[in-house]
């Protein structure tokens, strides 16, 4: 059983996930982080338009071979 403590992020507890927040506040300012997690978000927004299309494709392609069997 997991303890309080235990973060099941990569083994990582509170403490461990305090002092890394800690450190990239002091390596990246205040007002650059939410620059970086606006960029962060664009990139996952980006990557999931990206699968969509593949996802788009897969199915023309699958619907074009059924109609073709036909």
């Amino acid at each position: 059983m997991l303890g309080i403590n235990t973060l099941l992020f990569f083994g990582l507890g509170g403490q461990e996930i305090l002092i890394i927040a800690l450190i990239v506040l002091l390596l990246f300012g205040g007002s650059k982080i939410p620059e970086l997690m606006r960029g962060m978000g664009k990139g996952v927004k980006s990557f999931k338009e990206g699968m969509k299309e593949v996802d788009d494709v897969k199915k023309d392609i699958t619907d074009q071979v059924k109609e073709d069997e036909k």
